[in-house]
């Protein structure tokens, strides 16, 4: 009797019918998937992957936990990501990081596009140019008039060396030809603290941070870094509209290890258009000064190179040096 049972099972493996190469694949996600930040609880990333992960889960029908690993500008956690099991369950909710960090260090231990599979894009929070209560400057013209009366005397704080806020304004004093003093900070809250203070005078940050001391009068929001302007600051112009056509904005996008199997990929990307896609998704995103822009894979993987030498020219251009 066992070894006519033997014989059926053999009999259907070959027909196809008992574990056939697709099944396991088809099964996908049979436990919890972990999606990796880079920057810490709280944060801009932190909230958006929280947002998006939630409706995922639903959709998949596993639970999605955001585990964030923050350090070294981000290149600690997306390491380890590039060498985790490429099975799908280990995902990453990149950011603008991922495009400067490979012209910001010297040795990062991956390749920012090789090492890794693209899922889909989400989308952007254009950065806000901002001052603080105490500098005269109204509008931008007023600040570059400022700038040139007083070269090198006006500073920006941002968020680090090397990361979005820094290079932004490196790019807008290029653009309108004054020069200002960077002050980096470790992270988005002492920043903000010293400009409300008036340590600093000014800053490129996202709407979300700077929203509510927008409103309560402590700061003063002089253009948008973006093509468009803002639905949470509509009467803030853009930066091309005061003369100095440039965009820069944190963006935040979703990776899978590179070997990541093609059927789960593409079930995961469809997966998260269906969440960019519902109201109170885009809704909430919106609230937080992020433009959502859906982008499947392929799109996903040409802006990350487009962003790549983008930040790579601008370091180039203004003889950048990183410590």
């Amino acid at each position: 009797m066992k070894a006519l049972f033997a014989c059926l099972i053999a009999a259907l493996g070959v027909l196809g019918i008992v574990a056939p190469a697709g099944a396991q694949e088809a099964a996908y996600p049979a436990r919890p998937i972990k999606i990796i930040i880079a920057f810490p609880v709280g944060g801009l990333l932190d909230t958006v992957s929280r947002v998006v992960g939630e409706k995922m889960s639903s959709l998949l029908g596993q639970q999605i936990v955001i585990e964030a690993r923050p350090g070294a500008g981000g290149t600690l956690a997306t390491a380890a990501v590039a060498r985790a099991e490429p099975d799908g369950y280990t995902l990453m909710m990149i950011n603008d990081n991922h495009s400067l960090n490979p012209s910001v260090f010297k040795n990062i231990p991956y390749d920012s596009v090789k090492d890794f599979a693209s899922i889909g894009f989400v989308g952007s929070a254009p950065l806000v140019m901002v001052v603080n209560a105490g500098v005269p400057a109204q509008t931008v013209k007023e600040l570059v008039e400022l700038a040139k009366e007083k070269p090198g005397t006006l500073t920006y704080g941002s968020v680090g060396v090397g990361s979005a806020s820094h290079l932004a304004g490196e790019m807008f004093a290029a653009a309108a030809g004054v020069k200002m003093q960077h002050v980096p900070y470790r992270g988005g809250a002492p920043a903000l603290n010293d400009l409300v203070a008036g340590h600093v005078n000014s800053m490129q940050l996202s709407a979300v941070i700077g929203l509510p001391q927008i409103e309560a009068g402590k700061l003063r929001a002089l253009g948008v870094a973006a093509s468009s302007r803002l639905e949470v600051l509509p009467n803030v112009p853009t930066l091309a509209e005061a003369g100095y056509p440039m965009e820069a904005a944190y963006w935040f996008g979703l990776v899978a290890p590179a070997g990541t199997p093609a059927a789960v990929t593409d079930k995961l990307e469809k997966a998260l258009a269906q969440v960019l896609a519902m109201p109170d998704v885009k809704k909430r995103l919106t609230e937080m000064g992020a433009v959502v822009t859906p982008l499947g894979s392929k799109a996903f993987g040409q802006y990350i190179q487009a962003e790549m030498t983008k930040w790579s020219d601008v370091i180039t251009r203004n003889h950048i040096k990183f410590e």
